[in-house]
């Protein structure tokens, strides 16, 4: 079965707001000082929009559009955080393909969280990207680095049988942080890789297929979205490997999530 675009839904996305937020937080607070006094910015994958309104917690009187592909989440962006910031800023949101999308106007910061690793061959997106900012612009961004993990792995072991064998990415939808460096080094950049592994704490009955449900499984339940009863049977499989894989402890269930961050500032 060809992998089809994903069907997002905003609401169960949002369950693990907290959690999925973090990445992007330490991600700015790495961000250097940008070079306009009312910078403009882009959020490249902005989803439903409550971390690109993070960016105008932090630059207040900055001019920033959240790009997405996906109507289910850029309506909800528009309803929950789109117009005026305090600082004298605006914060909106538009329709765009990250595969193809192309600064049209200099930008100080782009920006983009959980994002790439939808984006195949994302890399050689980073040349046009860098292009488009100003001299001193940052192009900055996350990825999860944890295809390798049970929660990966478990659903890539059942595809096959329900027909899905090139649905699901693979552990080189994101590359080594050392490629990473070196990509945007070859840009001419100042550049600032690392990656950091969190333990989350979930709550509720089977926490890790809800997070999933968001992300992750998407492409599964899009696929088999008119095979209710094929649906049901793989998620009845994967909920039972989960479980093995990710036993609850006395005050939770422990997560594991490893994610790559790169910090890339352009030359002056």
């Amino acid at each position: 079965m060809t992998a089809a675009a994903p069907t997002w839904d905003p609401a169960q996305y949002l369950r693990h707001a907290g959690h999925r937020a973090r990445p992007f937080t330490d991600l700015l607070a790495r961000v250097p000082d940008l070079p306009g006094d009312r910078p403009r910015m882009a959020d490249l994958g902005c989803g439903p929009g409550n971390v690109t309104a993070l960016l105008a917690e932090r630059w207040p009187g900055a001019r920033i559009t959240g790009y997405d592909n996906s109507a289910e989440m850029l309506d909800k962006a528009h309803v929950e955080h789109e117009g005026p910031t305090p600082g004298g800023g605006s914060l909106d949101f538009s329709h765009a393909d990250v595969r193809t999308w192309t600064p049209g106007e200099p930008y100080d910061l782009i920006v983009s969280n959980a994002t790439l690793q939808w984006v195949p061959d994302h890399v050689e997106r980073f040349g046009a990207w860098v292009e488009g900012l100003r001299p001193g612009g940052t192009f900055a961004f996350q990825v999860p680095g944890n295809f390798d993990a049970p929660s990966h792995r478990l659903m890539r072991d059942l595809a096959p049988r329900y027909g899905l064998t090139d649905t699901l990415r693979h552990d080189d939808a994101v590359l080594a942080p050392r490629d990473y460096l070196a990509r945007l080094a070859d840009l001419g950049c100042t550049t600032d890789v690392w990656e950091t592994t969190y333990v989350h704490l979930l709550t509720g009955e089977d926490p890790v297929l809800d997070w999933v449900k968001g992300t992750g499984l998407r492409p599964v339940l899009t696929a088999l979205a008119d095979d209710p009863e094929a649906r049901d049977a793989f998620l009845a499989e994967y909920r039972e490997a989960l479980r093995a894989a990710y036993p609850p402890g006395a005050h939770g269930t422990p997560f594991p999530f490893r994610r790559i961050f790169a910090v890339a500032r352009k030359e002056a």
